[in-house]
């Protein structure tokens, strides 16, 4: 399970969101439309971006481009579809301190604003402690050391404001208090899993019963930490999302929590998965909720029928699967320090491909490499062919929510240290 959770601890290419402003730009019709897609018949991705047609629909069409925006365009915040600017040139090497996984593709970051992470960090305790009474004193060290603050600040630097920020924030937090507690460290069991993921689920994906037994349901989602959590953090999310982002979000929630049983159910059988059974699993039990509300963040809307294309899809799955293989190599010595057995990429391929502990990790950066590429190459694809506003910011969005995804993986010291292996 990504491992993000509040349990104890024990020379760069061009930065990913660049690669998606500066692709020579398809050529165009008039309205719009990529000269080179399919015309007889028409794509859907063509169907959506002619728009509607007929008497007096000039304006509803989506884009009305000659080519797609560069990244200075997008750097501009002329208007609400467009973030708040954004310097790549300001991305700097890790520090010192930092743990470096040799052969790791990946793209440094500025270090998130520090005022911003003073504020987000102080505001999710107060929520934590105050609104959900998420954890027992002994625990607060554990929060205080997963550094929430600087995680979702470091993932969304075009967030306008706290508030926007705290969004993805008590999200984060509520989603890993399920895991810890219902999967992991803190009482976690695969034993009655289902049950348990179920009834939490309803926090996000409200139950519609009889008026006889919604009162019961109602005081379900104050029963334990976790569904107070899930409960309190989608109230504030529904706020600030429109109906479409929050339904995303619900669909991806249960995404993950099929993740969560599939490995549940091999713990209880003590099965080791082949790696492309493992990699199939972490499809599902990844960060995909996290970079898929960016445009919730960001203050814009990603508008539903091209979030629901097969490029936009497949482009979120290999963020999400990159970002999660991240955090396989960065827990990986947390992991084996750990009770019981814990399943991750590198175990899988040690076991299943009988390679050393060394070679399966370095095979493992390889794997994740791999995604890294096949994602950038793909969003870059899919900017240069669909030339709107929102699709272009939701790519940079979510490119960049990888990349802050692993400066908090390789600076959080106080969570993670590397096997000897170098």
């Amino acid at each position: 399970m990504p491992d993000p959770g509040f349990s104890p601890p024990q020379s760069s290419p061009p930065a990913a969101a660049a690669l998606i402003g500066e692709q020579v730009p398809t050529p165009v019709h008039a309205g719009g439309v990529p000269s080179d897609l399919p015309s007889t018949p028409l794509s859907e991705l063509e169907r959506i971006l002619r728009g509607p047609s007929g008497l007096g629909t000039a304006s509803l069409h989506l884009a009305r481009r000659e080519e797609p925006p560069g990244l200075s365009e997008l750097s501009q915040p002329a208007g609400p579809s467009e973030p708040p600017e954004l310097s790549e040139s300001a991305a700097t090497e890790p520090p010192a301190e930092a743990l470096h996984i040799p052969g790791l593709y990946y793209h440094p970051v500025p270090e998130p604003d520090p005022a911003r992470v003073e504020e987000v960090s102080r505001r999710v305790k107060d929520w934590a402690v105050d609104e959900v009474e998420l954890f027992p004193d002994e625990w607060e060290g554990q929060f205080d050391g997963f550094s929430v603050g600087r995680y979702m600040v470091a993932c969304h630097p075009d967030a306008p404001t706290i508030d926007h920020l705290m969004v993805a924030t008590r999200l984060m937090v509520a989603e890993n208090a399920v895991d810890d507690c219902y999967c992991e460290d803190h009482g976690g069991s695969p034993i009655g899993l289902g049950g348990r993921l179920l009834l939490a689920h309803t926090a996000l994906d409200h139950l519609h019963v009889t008026k006889e037994y919604q009162p019961q349901w109602a005081q379900s989602l104050h029963a334990d930490a976790p569904r107070r959590a899930y409960r309190s953090a989608m109230d504030y999310f529904v706020q600030q999302s429109t109906a479409s982002q929050a339904d995303r979000y619900r669909h991806d929630m249960a995404r993950l929590h099929l993740g969560y049983l599939a490995e549940a159910a091999w713990a209880q059988t003590d099965h080791t998965p082949e790696v492309w059974e493992y990699l199939a699993m972490r499809q599902f039990n990844n960060f995909r909720p996290c970079p898929t509300i960016t445009d919730t963040v960001g203050g814009y809307e990603l508008p539903a029928d091209l979030h629901a294309q097969p490029a936009m899809q497949r482009v979120l799955a290999l963020a999400g699967n990159a970002s999660t293989i991240v955090n396989d190599l960065y827990s990986y010595t947390k992991e084996l320090a750990s009770p019981g057995r814990h399943l991750n990429l590198p175990v899988v391929i040690a076991e299943r491909e009988d390679l050393s502990e060394r070679d399966a990790y370095l095979k493992a950066v390889e794997v994740h490499n791999d995604l890294m590429r096949d994602f950038e190459a793909e969003a870059a694809e899919l900017a240069a062919s669909c030339p709107v506003p929102s699709v272009q910011r939701f790519l940079r969005g979510v490119a960049v929510w990888v990349d802050g995804n692993h400066h908090w993986h390789q600076t959080n010291t106080y969570r993670y240290s590397l096997p000897d292996f170098w």
